[in-house]
């Protein structure tokens, strides 16, 4: 990939409803580049990139989807550039496509998926690409209910039987936060599923790579379909 300038960091403004203490502590962004014919109404900062994520989970939950920028002439804009406004990293769960939960279209995301939305050198480069080259202000780590990957790293830790194959890297990865929750009350799983992800997104706060972005951490529940910014 080319080397590219850095751009500025702009100051934050206070976020509204449930993310602004979170948005507030983290990280500035910075604006991105003008986008493409059609895309004028690309978010510029972390705030706005949330909100409007948050305001499209909301459509998705209450099944009034609008299924933007599908269209010819959106197709032919991206032809030859892209200028997504978020980068998410997600599960590979079937249940938890990000362009449908936060009810955007062709061009507005960067989507890394992993199973427990596990860190290795090929995502991190994914989502530095996202920050340096495409200027993404914002990084969301998006956990979800029932996980399966998190749900088989426990089941490990409980009965100690070896995992085969390249499983056990999963393991590694979202074992420290499934050791951290063993003695909380309530459901083992849902507990780690919230504390990978918060992992995850201080793994990326602390990398010099991802400072030029706010990176965030969310849960995702599979019964309501709304997605909640974690602490």
């Amino acid at each position: 990939m080319p080397a590219t300038s850095r751009r500025p960091v702009h100051r934050r403004t206070a976020l509204t409803a449930t993310a602004a203490t979170a948005l507030a502590s983290a990280t500035g962004a910075a604006s991105a580049a003008p986008g493409p014919a059609g895309a004028a109404r690309r978010p510029r900062t972390a705030q706005e990139a949330l909100e409007t994520l948050m305001e499209g989970n909301r459509r998705w939950a209450e099944i009034h989807s609008r299924h933007p920028h599908e269209d010819r002439g959106r197709r032919r804009s991206l032809a030859h550039e892209q200028h997504p406004f978020a980068t998410v990293l997600s599960c590979v769960d079937s249940r938890v496509p990000p362009e449908l939960l936060f009810d955007q279209g062709l061009g507005d995301l960067l989507c890394v998926r992993t199973a427990g939305e596990v860190l290795d050198e090929a995502v991190l480069g994914s989502l530095q690409f996202g920050v340096e080259e495409l200027e993404t202000p914002l990084i969301l780590v998006l956990g979800h209910e029932r996980c399966g990957a998190v749900g088989a790293a426990i089941q490990q830790l409980r009965t100690g039987r070896p995992v085969t194959g390249h499983l056990a890297r999963l393991v590694e990865s979202i074992g420290p936060a499934a050791w951290a929750c063993r003695d909380l009350p309530g459901d083992w799983v849902e507990h780690t599923v919230a504390a990978h992800a918060r992992r995850m997104r201080d793994t990326l706060r602390a990398d010099s790579a991802f400072r030029p972005a706010t990176v965030l951490a969310a849960r995702f529940d599979l019964d309501t379909g709304r997605v909640r910014i974690l602490r």
